[in-house]
């Protein structure tokens, strides 16, 4: 003002209409900045320099004619109305903007809720949500169907009562406290209210206040449902797993023991022969059925080992001794082991030159190789051959295959065939199997760091591998 007041005065003349319009031009830009309360101070310093530098006399807060009273307040009322128009526009400026924040912090806390991975976590990291996008000094949340308070950090406990928070769910009516900055509202869904929500330092709107409810409170449930539907999923996977393993586990423990009981029966007639009037076992005889024997409780005993393997691989509580070895040792103790399976199958084993080492547990990795090689011994007719080919693939990895002439695994099937218990549809009933060797032998690839799968060609046979990273 005062340099204007210098300038038109001193060195610009200019007539009054010039100098009233420069000093409305000062009084919005003074409300557009600072607000009403400054505007009408600086309107009413214009109003006393216009009436004593500009209007005749000069120098003087006296008018001598009176068409520049009305121009005097023709002015003062106009930098007042403008200035208030200005405020007004600032206010609603402001009011927007906080409007557009406080959606974009909803925006970013719905964010939060949604893509949060852990659903069963998401409880309790709700408060700290609420107060790294709003900007409040605490909050906590009361969850009815729990009967539990969920704290921003310990000290929030001082600041809202768990009594407070109960009664606001019980209530379900809102309590704003302006004065302290402290606010309670309730979580509903609907008509039900699901807990109670309280922030401190908080000068949200009401409106805002009641989006991040309904946002928490629609968490609440998700995070119900979820557990409700996992709980029935596990129940119903633990009623399956258990069906297909009695099912399974009786049907191939019964096929040993009825081989074990016929044999036994029969050299106990022999060792009888008062009660049975068959003729005496000669001794080839006898020693073929003790063959029998020892082979079905050889394969009970590793019936029974697969089904403890198969539960501690579950648990990680199988221990592994890793060590630098050539993938060459894990075929031959494989071959060594399988010899008997194999018996009716040529081996073509093709192993490149110069493999690298390998940080693995040999005797696990060979158990990979004997559970494969068995498999394609069962599922390929007799003399076919079984190829097992380990090389170098690009990027490090040493990739081991067994391949074998049988009747192949369709595409369907071939997502499924690594599960526990599961056995191909076409060959249930015909080869006798568990359906755990090749869930123990997922399961052990995968400890080493490795993949494992299938390729297959229905009527072409199929291509088992596992990858392995070199050292």
């Amino acid at each position: 003002m005062a340099v204007v007041i210098l300038v038109y005065s001193k060195w610009l003349p200019v007539n009054p209409t010039t100098v009233g319009f420069t000093f409305l031009l000062i009084v919005l830009i003074v409300s557009a900045s600072w607000g009403l309360r400054y505007a009408i101070f600086v309107a009413v310093l214009a109003t006393a320099g216009y009436n004593y530098f500009f209007l005749p006399p000069l120098y003087q807060f006296t008018i001598a004619d009176p068409q520049n009273w009305v121009a005097l307040f023709a002015f003062l009322f106009t930098a007042v109305v403008g200035s208030e128009l200005s405020e007004k526009a600032r206010r609603e400026a402001a009011q927007s903007n906080q409007r557009r924040s406080e959606v974009e912090r909803l925006y970013a806390f719905s964010q939060q809720l949604l893509v949060s991975d852990n659903v069963f976590g998401l409880l309790n990291t709700i408060p700290k949500y609420i107060v790294d996008c709003f900007g409040v000094t605490g909050a906590a949340m009361f969850v009815e169907a729990k009967r539990e308070t969920y704290f921003f950090d310990p000290s929030s406990q001082s600041t809202f009562p768990v009594e407070q928070l109960k009664a606001i769910s019980g209530r379900g009516e809102p309590v704003l406290d302006r004065e302290h900055r402290i606010c309670y509202m309730p979580l509903r869904m609907g008509v039900r209210s699901v807990g109670a929500l309280g922030l401190a330092g908080c000068d949200l709107s009401r409106e805002t206040l009641e989006a991040i409810g309904s946002l928490a409170a629609i968490a609440i449930e998700r995070a119900s449902t979820v557990e409700t539907l996992t709980r029935t999923e596990a129940s119903r996977e633990s009623d399956r797993l258990r069906s297909i393993l009695l099912d399974s586990v009786t049907h191939e423990f019964r096929t040993p023991l009825t081989a074990i009981k016929a044999s036994a029966e029969t050299l106990l007639s022999d060792v009888q022969p008062e009660k049975s009037d068959k003729p005496q076992l000669d001794k080839s005889q006898r020693a073929d059925l003790l063959t029998v024997i020892n082979e079905e409780c050889d394969r009970l005993n590793r019936l029974v080992g697969e089904a403890a393997e198969v539960a501690q691989l579950d648990s990680h509580q199988l221990e592994f001794h890793f060590e630098p070895h050539s993938i060459r040792d894990a075929i031959d103790m494989a071959l060594q082991q399988s010899r008997a399976a194999l018996q009716h199958h040529p081996v073509d084993v093709k192993i490149s030159e110069n493999l690298p080492l390998l940080k693995m547990d040999v005797a696990r990795i060979s158990e990979v190789l004997v559970h494969l090689l068995e498999n394609a011994s069962k599922y390929s007719p007799p003399d076919t051959p079984i190829h097992v080919v380990a090389e170098l693939r690009l990027g490090g990895e040493v990739v081991t295959s067994v391949a074998d002439h049988g009747p192949g695994i369709d595409d369907i099937e071939q997502d499924m065939i690594f599960e526990k218990f599961y056995r191909g549809r076409s060959q249930r009933t015909s080869i006798q199997g568990t359906g755990m060797g090749l869930a123990i032998a997922k399961a052990i690839v995968e400890l080493h760091g490795g993949t494992i799968g299938v390729r297959s060609q229905v009527g072409r046979g199929s291509v088992f591998y596992f990858t392995l990273r070199a050292d």
